[in-house]
């Protein structure tokens, strides 16, 4: 079975899981900057709502890579849903008691719905609906993102050719080209926020070239974690 087909980048194009980490925050933080601190008629206020939406994209395509490569899923979960229960605060001063809970709810529910793909994979019909109603799941919660944020999630996951084809060896992946796979079959979810952001996700994504980069040991894992509720916080203290 042939793999991929060859597609290659500049070496330097390419970006790291680290890099697309921090450019996913920067973009998180420019979009709820021009949401909650900037009226619709400012200037700055389209354009960083557009550079926003390269966001969740990204985290979510992290999310998979994450998952994949964890040694300890149930810790990953439980981070993601620890990060998630700290930011209801800061999330409720910003938006008040509208039914709505924050993003990192959708990311751990994301984990919950790839757990069960990868149990119930050989069971088509079973999995479809376990992941099914996890995404219903977020709906009804009100998590950010909702059911297309799981969606997205476990498309990025499934379309990895390490999941599709488990045998296949790392080396001989070329990641632009799996990112291609993966952008195609979520480019529909991405565009429901806005094409222009969801061109500049691609974008990101397709630059992606499998290594885990610079950030590196618990304090600076632990630290982009922070950002999520400490600048929602910062936000709220500004208004």
């Amino acid at each position: 079975m042939e793999a991929v087909i060859p597609i290659s980048l500049p070496l330097s194009l390419r970006v790291s899981g680290s890099a697309l980490k921090i450019i996913a925050v920067l973009s998180m933080i420019a979009d709820h900057c021009a949401y909650f601190l900037l009226g619709q008629s400012d200037a700055l206020y389209e354009p960083l709502r557009c550079l926003g939406r390269i966001a969740f994209p990204v985290f979510a395509f992290l999310v998979a890579e994450g998952f994949a490569h964890s040694r300890n899923r149930m810790r990953y979960f439980l981070t993601l849903l620890g990060v998630g229960i700290i930011s209801e605060l800061p999330w409720y001063l910003l938006n008040g008691y509208d039914g709505t809970h924050n993003v990192m709810f959708t990311l751990a529910l994301g984990v919950v719905a790839l757990a069960m793909f990868d149990r119930l994979c050989e069971h088509g019909p079973l999995s479809f609906i376990s992941v099914s109603l996890i995404a219903v799941a977020a709906w009804w919660f009100g998590t950010d993102y909702d059911w297309r944020g799981v969606a997205m999630i476990v498309l990025f996951y499934i379309l990895r050719f390490n999941t599709i084809n488990p045998w296949l060896e790392r080396r001989h992946i070329c990641f632009p080209s799996q990112a291609l796979l993966q952008i195609i079959f979520t480019f529909p979810l991405m565009a429901h926020y806005g094409i222009a952001g969801a061109v500049l996700a691609s974008a990101v994504i397709f630059l992606y070239d499998g290594s885990r980069g610079f950030i590196r040991g618990k304090t600076a894992k632990y630290a982009f974690y922070a950002v999520y509720p400490a600048h929602l916080l910062l936000i709220s203290v500004c208004i």
